[in-house]
């Protein structure tokens, strides 16, 4: 195995001697990089934004806006990171940063640099600039009007060649197998397995948003990690005759920007999930994999009916999603196994919404999550119907007994109300510090008859 390193701001660095559970914006502070701020620590406030040289789905080189407070150190080997320290070129500023100077984009300048690092990977998008490309970013300053204000200025600048735009044209090498102290990189999928077979204790780690957390706050920093997040056939999307196959490795971000034809309830929920930084490493198989309650994805493929492909040295099978949760955090898959994909029938209703309660509007835990999904034929009888619920049990929930007494029956306001009554009988929600037991059970309800409710309206403004 070769040394390993990665590069910050056109630097190699040998990465030999750093703790591979140690979040690289640790790292930068350690080495006096200290315009990466640390403000949550969570990938909430992206006040420590960098970016990250990364491919897109034809494989062309681009900047990635991410967390570096979750990103771990074991995960940067062989990658480029740029900070805002690398912007300016002989003392001459970014037109991000000049724009934000011109602009007066900040107040008490915390929040700064990681805006700045937002607009810079969205400026070598070529995309036009706007609240998406900051929506991870937080200013406790409030001073977002100015920040609007220089977004908007650069939307009228050329964006024409420089060295940042020019290593973009040089594309980006494949990132080597690696191994940083027993944080292990393979490439392929039977190497991960055969690892696992080696290190049995061993986790499974993909874009790291949710154990970034953890190993933050110092938990985890001892284990031994198989990462997933350089295997190829993990990113694969592929059409097939009745299902779209969706590699386990495939980020949230990529879902959003490629699926959301196929399957527009995409755009319901993503805005939903998270902030862009995370939606940029948080991967399918690892919002499966965590077998959270409150894994905003769950309730979405509940109701979508989707299998999850398992694999191991001795072969893969398929496992339907309703049948994958066994309890609070436990499921089907074995210790020799890894999610390797999940299929979606490609004849998903259009009558299908995704709904979240949480205490902020987005970038929060859900209080409860829900999916609703009918079919129904011209006289507006019901032909199937899913219900499924997240944050309201110790898994993710459908209720197939509420959904066959739907079954064949018009969707009048009696039967809305009758619906409403049985979801209330067959769920015994948490109790617990985010909302009160009553509380969700009258949210599941009431998320019914908006549904209902919204069904309506689109027919009508039709």
């Amino acid at each position: 195995m070769t040394t390993p390193t990665f590069q910050i701001n056109g630097r190699t660095v040998d990465l030999s001697d750093s703790h591979p559970t140690e979040s690289l914006l640790r790292w930068l502070k350690a080495r006096h990089l200290t315009g990466t701020k640390e403000g949550c620590g969570d990938g909430d406030c992206g006040a420590c934004t960098v970016v990250v040289m990364d491919r897109d789905a034809e494989g062309r080189a681009r900047y990635v806006s991410v967390n570096a407070c979750l990103l771990p150190m074991g995960a940067m080997v062989g990658r480029e990171v740029l900070t805002v320290e690398a912007l300016a070129t002989a003392g001459e500023l970014h037109p991000v940063q000049q724009a934000m100077v011109d602009a007066g984009g900040s107040q008490c300048g915390y929040c700064t640099p990681g805006f700045v690092m937002s607009l810079f990977s969205a400026w070598y998008a070529d995309l036009p600039l706007s609240d998406h490309n900051i929506e991870g970013n937080l200013c406790r300053c409030t001073g977002y009007r100015s920040i609007r204000t220089a977004s908007d200025q650069l939307n009228s600048l050329p964006r024409g060649e420089d060295r940042f735009r020019a290593r973009l044209r040089e594309g980006m090498p494949r990132l080597p197998a690696a191994e940083l102290h027993g944080y292990f990189s393979p490439l392929v999928i039977d190497d991960a397995l055969v690892l696992k077979q080696q290190y049995a204790s061993a986790q499974w780690i993909a874009g790291a948003t949710d154990l970034g957390v953890l190993l933050g706050r110092g938990k985890g920093t001892d284990s031994t990690y198989i990462a997933l997040d350089r295997i190829a056939e993990l990113q694969r999307i592929e059409r097939q005759d009745a299902y779209i196959m969706i590699g386990a490795g495939v980020t949230l971000a990529r879902m959003e920007h490629e699926l959301s034809d196929e399957l527009p309830v995409l755009c319901d929920v993503m805005p939903w999930f998270a902030a862009k930084q995370v939606r940029q490493r948080a991967t399918l198989g690892g919002n499966i994999g965590s077998a959270s309650p409150i894994g905003d994805l769950l309730p979405l493929l509940l109701a979508l009916d989707a299998e999850i492909v398992l694999r191991s040295l001795q072969g893969e099978r398929l496992v339907p999603i309703a049948e994958y949760f066994t309890g609070y955090r436990q499921t089907r898959c074995r210790d020799d196994e890894l999610i390797a994909a999940v299929l979606v029938p490609r004849d998903a209703p259009r009558q299908m919404r995704f709904y979240k309660i949480a205490k902020r509007q987005t970038d929060d835990i859900s209080i409860v999550a829900a999916c609703f999904a009918l079919r129904l034929d011209a006289q507006a009888r019901i032909r199937s119907a899913r219900l499924a619920f997240g944050g309201v049990a110790a898994t993710p929930i459908r209720l197939p007994v509420v959904e066959a007494a739907m079954l064949d029956r018009e969707l009048s306001d009696q039967l809305v109300e009758e619906i409403a009554r049985r979801i209330a009988a067959s769920l015994s929600p948490l109790d617990d510090h985010r909302a009160s037991a009553d509380y969700r059970l009258t949210l599941c309800g009431n998320l019914w008859r908006r549904y209902v409710d919204d069904l309506r309206s689109a027919e009508v403004s039709v």
